[in-house]
């Protein structure tokens, strides 16, 4: 059962990198756009910094402080 929760709160973890990842590229992209007077959509990316990309960091060091407390949890009650 622990390792099937794992299983899937890694997978949710991974995939949370990747749209942490490419929000921070296209934000980077964005910038340079901006500066240039380009627009590759800022202001379409700072309309969704609260709703998407603010939760996505936040779920990310959730998950990876809940992955860590389980498995100190776990070494702690493993009969070794």
């Amino acid at each position: 059962m622990k390792e099937q929760i794992i299983l899937w709160l890694n997978r949710l973890l991974v995939a949370d990198v990747f749209v942490v990842l490419l929000g921070f590229i296209w934000f980077a992209i964005a910038v340079a756009g901006r500066y240039l007077n380009i627009p590759l959509g800022f202001d379409l990316w700072y309309r969704l910094w609260i709703p998407v990309f603010n939760p996505a960091i936040g779920i990310l060091f959730l998950g990876a402080f809940v992955t860590w407390g389980i498995n100190k949890i776990a070494r702690k009650f493993d009969p070794q």
